[in-house]
């Protein structure tokens, strides 16, 4: 089992200026423990469950992406997830496409339906119903995959219309950047990421047994769908503190029971006011981890 991590808050000791200097340590010692991929949130505002917005830092998720691509040289970079409202997909596979080619191949697309309604409200951004955000999540889709491969014609759908999917230069991973779709819904987003996806994120509090059956459910979509289902990454959100001291083996012992069902990689969270501390002590954890 491979580590992630995941990055929920931007406010730390020092104010905004701390902020480039703390980000890049984290983004350095998640590097250096051996973790795999570091993202961070798309929100234009922080989540309310987290704290209050209007007290709390919230960085756009792209330009921060492109400045961690410059700090680091081996972790995949990507957002946890993308809201389909938040960009037209033309300009969200351009973005991708060029993240990609500045880290050296190491974009990944996380994208998911959206469900923030507050922070669309606040600036302005359309936020339709639940069912044609999952219209526009499939079409985005398409038109990322369109934009990555040889074909740069029209792109003609239900809500976007795209005159000509020219992408140059195009990516630097082939066939093209991984894309993780967030979400665990059984009818539509598994669906989507059987269809469409390289990589699902399902979450520790559905337990063991929860996850084991998403992904018995995910299984399914993929035979309807004719798409491999070994191929897709499993991964899974730990959203309590890092384990230190004394928790570390409870929680290897808790991650070995999601790698018997499948699950390849675990996202940790770093919290507390000395972030970069916390993902350096991962290092031995990672290493018990890929014993696994």
């Amino acid at each position: 089992m491979d580590v992630g991590l995941h990055v929920v808050n931007f406010t730390w000791p020092g104010g905004v200026q701390a902020i480039p200097e703390t980000l890049s340590a984290i983004a350095v010692a998640a590097e250096n423990a051996g973790l795999i991929k570091l993202s961070v949130m798309d929100h234009y505002f922080q989540m309310e469950m987290i704290g209050d917005p209007t007290e709390l830092d919230m960085l756009e998720g792209y330009t921060t992406l492109g400045y961690l691509a410059a700090k680091t040289s081996k972790i995949t970079l990507g957002l946890l997830v993308t809201g389909v409202t938040y960009r037209h997909p033309g300009l969200l596979a351009k973005i991708i496409t060029t993240l990609d080619v500045l880290s050296g191949g190491r974009a990944m697309l996380g994208v998911g339906a959206a469900w923030y309604e507050r922070e669309h409200k606040g600036l302005g951004v359309p936020f339709p119903p639940l069912k044609e955000r999952f219209e526009l999540l499939e079409e985005t889709l398409q038109v990322c995959l369109q934009m990555w491969s040889a074909d740069n014609g029209a792109f003609d759908g239900k809500h976007y219309h795209l005159g000509e999917t020219l992408n140059v230069p195009q990516c630097i991973r082939k066939p093209h950047p991984p894309i993780m779709i967030g979400g665990s819904g059984e009818k539509k987003t598994l669906r989507l990421i059987a269809k469409y996806g390289s990589a699902c994120n399902l979450f520790t509090r559905e337990g063991v047994d929860g996850v084991r059956h998403k992904l018995d459910v995910l299984r399914g979509h993929c035979e309807a769908e004719n798409s491999d289902y070994a191929q897709i990454e499993k991964t899974i959100l730990y959203s309590a503190p890092i384990p230190t001291g004394d928790a570390v083996n409870a929680f290897v012992d808790e991650m070995s029971a999601y790698a018997k069902i499948g699950v390849d990689t675990v996202i940790v969270i770093p919290f507390g006011d000395q972030p970069a501390d916390s993902v350096g002590a991962l290092a031995p954890v990672v290493g018990r981890l890929r014993g696994l």
